[in-house]
C-alpha cells in the first residue's frame, strides 16, 4: 500500500509534457511548428487559418491582462498561450467561465461550455397518466 502511494505522489510531481514537449517549448513555438505536435482535428482547423474574430481573441489574449476574457468563438482550438487564463465561453444562453489548464492544450473552447442542459424527470404527478386522471366518487 505505502509503496502504491509513492508511486502516486512520484506520478503527481511530474512535470507537465504535451506529447514530449513542456509547456515552456510549446509556448515558444511558432503556429506553424506546433501545428505538427497538435491532434489531426485540430491541426486541420489550424490549417485553414484563423479567421477575423480568432485573429483578435488571440490578440487580446496575449496583449490585455485581464481577470476573464468573453467570447463566443467556441470553435476556437486552444493554445498554449492560454494556459492558465479565465475565459467566458458563451453557450447559446449565458457565459460559462473555463479555467484552462495545460491537459486541455489541442481541444476546442466548446467542449468545456456544454450546450445542453442535463434533463432531471420528476416523478409522475397528476395528469401524467390515464390512470391518474381517474377519481373515486365517494
Amino acid at each position: 500500500m505505502a509503496k502504491k502511494k509513492r508511486r502516486l505522489s512520484a506520478r503527481r510531481k511530474k512535470e507537465f509534457r504535451y506529447r514530449g514537449h513542456t509547456l515552456d517549448e510549446l509556448k515558444s513555438m511558432s503556429l506553424k511548428e506546433l501545428k505538427k505536435v497538435l491532434p489531426a482535428r485540430a491541426r486541420r482547423s489550424l490549417s485553414r487559418g484563423l479567421n477575423q474574430e480568432e485573429r483578435t481573441f488571440l490578440e487580446t489574449i496575449q496583449t490585455k491582462d485581464k481577470d476573464i476574457y468573453r467570447t463566443h468563438r467556441r470553435e476556437m482550438v486552444i493554445l498554449p498561450q492560454f494556459v492558465g487564463k479565465t475565459i467566458a465561453v458563451y453557450d447559446g444562453k449565458e457565459f460559462k467561465t473555463v479555467r484552462i489548464e495545460p491537459e486541455m492544450i489541442g481541444h476546442f473552447l466548446g467542449e468545456f461550455a456544454l450546450t445542453r442542459k442535463v434533463v432531471k424527470h420528476s416523478g409522475p404527478g397528476v395528469g401524467a397518466t390515464r390512470s391518474s386522471k381517474y377519481i373515486p366518487l365517494k
